[in-house]
């Protein structure tokens, strides 16, 4: 009986309707992500033969999360964590989808590739701290450990299947379509911050 009884306090914290919104657009998101890693470093294969520069494209997807991370978490504590999420999708969906439209127009060249990598990693720097500290408003005090590990189920959901995903659509279709459904992915996560009605708290 304890088994199940922990099975069920797993799941209870999607039964809260904005944390449940919140875990699916999170997943899609990261499926995109993933997707749009697997597209990046196929294309600057494609574009260079420089080992280098294939080498720099997951530099330029991790180095803005060790640089930016601390800061980020900062200002995530100093503004309206809403209103600073909203920010970052639309900047992370414009970067996406330039960088999807420069690919299938012919004009992408591996500096490009790599300013607009380095941009998306600078904007899921500045997500993740903000989305982490948003949880604790989305469900109760005793759902937070659950909550939390599904956050992190979600994401190993994600890192599984977007790769996988991703390389089907890349052989199909090209890395532009992998580029655009990824800034479509942020979109979803857009709508559904949107649509929260965050209860205003004092700094």
């Amino acid at each position: 009986m304890a088994e199940t009884d922990d099975a069920v306090s797993v799941w209870q914290p999607l039964r809260e309707p904005v944390f449940r919104a919140m875990w699916t657009a999170a997943l899609v998101s990261n499926v995109g992500t993933w997707m749009q890693n697997v597209g990046a470093a196929w294309l600057m294969t494609s574009l260079t033969t420089s080992a280098l520069f294939v080498a720099l494209v997951q530099t330029a997807t991790t180095l803005p999360v060790v640089v930016v991370s601390l800061p980020a978490g900062a200002i995530g504590d100093i503004v309206d964590r809403r209103w600073l999420l909203l920010s970052i999708q639309v900047w992370m969906l414009v970067t996406a989808g330039l960088l999807g439209v420069l690919t299938a127009t012919g004009q992408t060249t591996p500096w490009i590739l790599l300013l607009l990598t380095f941009s998306l990693g600078f904007g899921t720097a500045f997500m993740n701290p903000t989305w982490q500290a948003i949880q604790p408003e989305l469900v109760s005090r005793d759902e937070l450990p659950a909550a939390i590990s599904l956050g992190a189920v979600g994401f190993n959901i994600a890192r599984a299947v977007g790769p996988a995903v991703g390389g089907l659509i890349l052989a199909a279709t090209g890395a532009a379509t992998v580029f655009l459904l990824n800034a479509l992915s942020f979109l979803a996560v857009l709508v559904v911050v949107y649509r929260w009605r965050r209860e205003p708290s004092p700094s």
